[in-house]
């Protein structure tokens, strides 16, 4: 460096480093230089500072305020601090109010919704243009038994499916069903790449969702993997508590048969408790996880019901999935309103009785089964007696159960927030049938926990997001976690466990699944009806089903399958909801970095406003941040005039100039002002709707630039 040159530089101090730096740099181009990471909304290099998101900002020691990196240039002697809690809190609070304005989605909502985070939009896509096979390569990089749950799953995701906004939801689970069954039809079922050897070894006890879906995901992470479990085949409550007519038991076993193709070892006929221990586990296994579903039925706790003819709901399913000719009596009384008491009364009909209802304390609307289950149940025969229930059973002298019931009527709402149903005083009656099978409920087995930490409800105390129990190594998820649960979330809770398993195993911090920020218009109710404006009404397409009477004279599954050509036209019916630009959004990236909660500021935000008019880009105005980026493009380096600023103060907006529709605008060059928009709010149309990495272990997250 010559004296001319060093006459010109500046010497000053950046996190504890003396730096010098040419005059005229500034504080973020000196940050930048040595590899340090600050945000910015509506910096480019190419342009003038305009220091107006001010998240880039950093503490100049000697002065109260932070400062904008971006605009503030380096004096001699100055000592900058680039990150501290001071300016978290600060970049946090920048985000924030951003979003309290950003009105959009990262994710699809349906995608957002499902438990098991299934890139719905994607596969949908692919199931759209043909390809079911990359379909089901991208299901399951979330979710490994999408055959299984596309028959069983109560659909949370299609209850925010945006095309309700239009007519129905699109038919999601049927399509990743037709998806699954169409691959094992060709006779080259998918069998994803394990990763090499990692020589380590876990045990998973319970071969159900949570079970099979942790398995799954160690052995694709390369970690040997053996599953113990108690019943003699693998599937837990998906086959011993699920009749075949809803999930041929062929199903199961294809989807197992794929994750014994992985090099999972599966062991059946063996208990914990009774064949081996949790230390025998610990001792062999360099990690445990628990999948043990919950197995008790609860009790009725009314005088008579360990009476013979009495059975529980998930006993009487369970036998039943084993010998599909039990006996069963002439008239069948099934006592709950869930999906299993549905299940049990259908599956008596298919046994033989002539007569069978369904007795339940609150009316039909507090049921809390799948209601497609209850209609189904009903036109196959079965009667719903509501408003009533059992307070005795006493064995008859010809072996009948006289079992005496009283009338109920709803009156404040409990902590499950439905009606509490009350005893009407007077209302006691007998009713005379053959068995009383009691569908109330399922607890977890406590003494299969012995030596972990337990909730209240005797289920396992372990951390929603790992797994992580009270023991070291060992690990637990699904039912035995969460209490009695739909199969989708025991799904994901395997997965998340398998991933926490792998940084134990590592030796890494084990904080699980890295969570990125999801950024909502909210629920269904709450979304603008404009967000569905051009799109044509196409109804959904009914599921082929056998005919009522046809079903009840065996097990053969109700529901027959989509053909391809219905399955194009439903995936067809996708409105591609979510953001095009999800992985590359910066607003999402500082919005996971530093915590920020969409609804920490309230008050007016910005409408949805769509402008699809130009030929390849679309203008998303209610995504705009306006950092300025388009407008100061357009007017100091193209030297156009296709974007502009309207309003002031709250109202201000970026808009196409002279508020003329984008695709009326000069648009020389218009691929620049996509790509260096930081949000969403410019994409192109042949942009897809952003998927999930192929490796089903999301990245961890990093800053874009």
């Amino acid at each position: 460096m010559n004296e001319e040159t060093k006459v010109a530089n500046i010497r000053f101090t950046l996190d504890g480093q003396e730096l010098e730096v040419a005059r005229g740099t500034t504080i973020l181009e000196a940050a930048r230089a040595q590899g340090i990471f600050i945000p910015t909304f509506c910096h480019n290099q190419e342009l003038k500072p305009f220091a107006s998101c001010f998240v880039c900002v950093v503490e100049i020691a000697g002065r109260p305020n932070l400062v904008p990196s971006c605009s503030t240039a380096v004096t001699a002697g100055m000592a900058v601090t680039t990150d501290s809690e001071r300016i978290r809190r600060a970049r946090r609070t920048c985000v924030e109010l951003l979003l309290s304005d950003h009105e959009g989605d990262c994710l699809g909502p349906c995608m957002a919704t499902c438990p098991a985070g299934i890139d719905i939009p994607g596969f949908i896509k692919h199931l759209a243009e043909g390809d079911d096979r990359a379909a089901l390569e991208l299901i399951k990089v979330t979710m490994p038994l999408p055959a299984i749950l596309g028959r069983v799953c109560t659909r949370p995701c299609e209850g925010e499916c945006r095309r309700q906004l239009v007519e129905e939801s699109i038919s999601i689970c049927h399509l990743h069903r037709f998806a699954a069954d169409q691959v094992a039809a060709t006779g080259r079922e998918y069998i994803p790449t394990a990763a090499p050897a990692t020589g380590k070894r876990v045990a998973v006890v319970g071969a159900g969702p949570a079970g099979l879906s942790a398995a799954y995901y160690l052995r694709l992470l390369g970690h040997a993997c053996t599953v113990f479990d108690m019943q003699e085949k693998a599937g837990g409550m998906t086959r011993y508590g699920i009749p075949s007519y809803r999930l041929p038991r062929d199903v199961i076993q294809r989807e197992v048969d794929v994750i014994e193709r992985l090099g999972v070892e599966f062991r059946y006929n063996t208990c914990l408790g009774k064949d081996f221990s949790l230390d025998d586990l610990c001792r062999d296994y360099d990690a445990v996880f628990l999948g043990l579903g919950a197995q008790l039925a609860k009790p009725m706790r009314i005088k008579g019901e360990q009476s013979a003819g009495v059975l529980s709901g998930i006993g009487f399913l369970g036998a039943a999935s084993r010998n599909e000719s039990l006996p069963i009596g002439r008239r069948v009384m099934v006592v709950g309103g869930g999906n299993t008491a549905v299940d049990a009364a259908r599956t008596a009909l298919r046994l033989g009785a002539a007569e069978v209802s369904i007795l339940y304390r609150r009316t039909r609307a507090e049921m809390p089964a799948w209601e497609v289950e209850i209609h189904a149940a009903e036109e196959e025969g079965v009667r719903l007696d509501i408003l009533a229930a059992p307070t005795g059973v006493e064995k008859g002298p010809d072996g009948t159960l006289h079992v005496t019931c009283i009338e109920m009527e709803l009156g404040e709402p409990d902590s499950s927030g439905r009606r509490r149903p009350v005893p009407k005083p007077g209302s006691e009656h007998v009713r005379v049938v053959d068995n009383v099978i009691a569908a109330i409920g399922q607890d977890v087995d406590p003494g299969a926990c012995d030596g972990l930490a337990r909730t209240k409800w005797d289920s396992i105390d372990a951390d929603p997001h790992t797994g992580a129990t009270s023991r070291a190594k060992v690990f637990a998820g699904g039912d035995c976690v969460t209490g009695a649960d739909i199969a989708v979330t025991a799904v994901a809770a395997g997965r998340r466990a398998a991933i926490a398993i792998d940084q134990f195993l590592r030796g890494e911090a084990v904080v699980g699944d890295p969570k990125l920020y999801n950024h909502t218009m909210g629920k269904i109710q709450e979304v603008d009806p404009k967000v569905a404006a051009g799109f044509e009404r196409a109804e959904r397409a009914p599921m082929p089903e056998l005919d009522p009477q046809e079903r009840i004279r065996g097990f053969s599954e109700v529901e027959t399958g989509f053909d391809p050509e219905a399955v194009r036209a439903e995936a067809q019916r996708c409105m591609e909801c979510g953001c095009r630009d999800a992985h590359e959004c910066k607003l999402r990236s500082y919005a996971t970095a530093f915590g920020a909660d969409q609804h920490r500021f309230g008050g007016v935000k910005r409408a949805f406003e769509r402008d699809a008019s130009h030929a390849a880009v679309v203008y998303d105005a209610h995504k705009c941040i306006q950092c300025g980026n388009c407008v100061r493009i357009t007017e100091e380096i193209l030297g156009t005039s296709a974007m502009g600023f309207t309003g002031r103060g709250i109202t201000a907006r970026v808009k196409p100039a002279m508020g003329r529709p984008l695709g009326a605008v000069d648009d020389r060059q218009i691929d620049r002002l996509v790509e260096n928009c930081p949000v969403g709010a410019l994409t192109r149309k042949d942009d897809r709707v952003a998927t999930l990495e192929p490796d089903f272990k999301r990245p961890q997250f990093s800053c874009p630039e």
